[in-house]
């Protein structure tokens, strides 16, 4: 129970920091706003980060139902604990998605934009080509988990390899981010975007419900070659 726990916080935390960067910069009135690519990029960086450091020792902080189905395709994590870790997680992402809306309250009647509120919450491409859309997150997310175990086997101190995770999720917004805004896990696209579609967002319009199997399958399929990757080369 302690690691549902841990994976349920540690993804709350994951979802309530990064979404809370989109808003920050996203919103009117807010005292981030326009504040641009390198202030989100370093934003979830810093979201994946902290929880990872606080919850690694506990469940492994996968946070990430793609990390988690990956590890346990490469024989790495018990398959019997896959289901409890990914309903912790999806329901970590939607508690975090609505801190997100508390938090910023006041703002969301004074943002017109409907798809820039959608954006906080969830991904959409900059250009909707979904066979594109979907080797993106799909190559995004291999290079994730596939660096994660890579630089795992070096076998560094907590703190260091947290901090190299930090500078992964960084690097991959900065050099990969671009074309669908970076899901690579459903537990921070799809269970924010079910926060917004339930929760009362004022003037807030539809979840891009079509677009949404995008940043779950593209992230699932590419945490499972990338973890086989790392059992093929290391």
């Amino acid at each position: 129970m302690s690691k549902l726990i841990a994976e349920f916080v540690g993804t709350m935390i994951l979802v309530y920091l990064g979404d809370g960067v989109c808003a920050n910069c996203t919103l009117t009135k807010s005292k981030g706003q326009n504040g641009g690519w390198m202030v989100i990029t370093a934003g979830w960086a810093f979201a994946v980060g902290i929880p990872a450091l606080m919850f690694g020792s506990v469940s492994g902080a996968h946070f990430n139902p793609a990390l988690t189905i990956g590890l346990a395709a490469a024989g790495k994590f018990p398959a019997a604990e896959v289901p409890g870790y990914i309903i912790a997680q999806m329901l970590g992402g939607i508690v975090g998605g609505a801190l997100v809306w508390i938090t910023y309250l006041p703002h969301w009647e004074k943002t017109e934009d409907k798809a820039a509120k959608l954006g906080i919450f969830c991904t959409a491409p900059a250009i909707r080509n979904l066979p594109s859309n979907f080797l993106t997150e799909f190559l995004g997310t291999a290079l994730l988990v596939f660096a994660i175990l890579g630089m795992g086997a070096q076998h560094t101190a907590l703190g260091i390899g947290t901090l190299f995770v930090v500078f992964l999720i960084w690097s991959i917004g900065l050099s990969l981010g671009g074309p669908t805004g970076y899901a690579i896990n459903p537990a921070r696209d799809l269970a924010p975007r079910i926060a917004h579609a339930i929760l009362p967002i004022a003037g807030k319009g539809g979840s891009d419900w079509s677009y949404s199997w995008i940043p779950v399958f593209g992230p699932i399929a590419g945490g499972i070659c990338g973890a086989l990757l790392f059992n093929v080369i290391f």
